[in-house]
């Protein structure tokens, strides 16, 4: 049953909700795993519209780092999403890119050796101008690498390009 999907785009391509419809297309209740801290009041704010727009069908769990500690065998899980799953290995790391993608490949190998269908959620955030600064410079590259690692041990991947998939691979 083991499958790993990566769906990956720019900011409001559609990738949220197409991750979401393939996974309540393969089970009736699906985990949502999301990896977002809180950061001020309106991410809160939008935190709790997306909790609310779900609907009960989901089983929602928050994580924001151990995602393997969380036994989902026979499971159907969407982590939403990679982005601020690695900015918070990132920033409690001190900016510190090679530890933070080491640390990042060892999870995502735990937590998928489970048996279940994983859907992760990216950004393709390397693909605008190039970044202003040296912290977004090490992120950008850090996301870019560990996108990679994802896509080299997936299934499938999804490319979002204004709401449509495009298949990749």
């Amino acid at each position: 049953m083991k499958r790993v999907t990566l769906i990956t785009g720019g900011q409001r391509s559609g990738k949220s909700s197409y991750a979401e419809k393939m996974a309540l297309s393969l089970d009736a209740n699906p985990v949502y795993l999301a990896t977002s801290r809180v950061w001020d009041e309106e991410h809160r704010k939008r935190i709790e519209k997306h909790k609310a727009n779900r609907g009960s069908e989901w089983v929602n769990i928050e994580e924001d780092k151990a995602l393997s500690k969380h036994d989902l065998n026979g499971k159907t899980i969407l982590i939403d999403c990679v982005t601020l799953w690695a900015t918070n290995f990132f920033f409690d790391l001190d900016s510190d890119v090679e530890t933070s993608l080491a640390l990042l490949k060892r999870e995502f190998d735990s937590f998928t050796s489970q048996d279940a269908s994983f859907i992760f959620v990216t950004n393709e955030i390397g693909m605008g101008e190039m970044p202003q600064n040296e912290l977004q410079r090490k992120f950008s590259d850090l996301q870019g690498w560990f996108n990679q690692y994802i896509a080299a041990n997936a299934d499938d991947v999804f490319l979002m390009v204004s709401g449509i998939p495009v298949k990749v691979k």
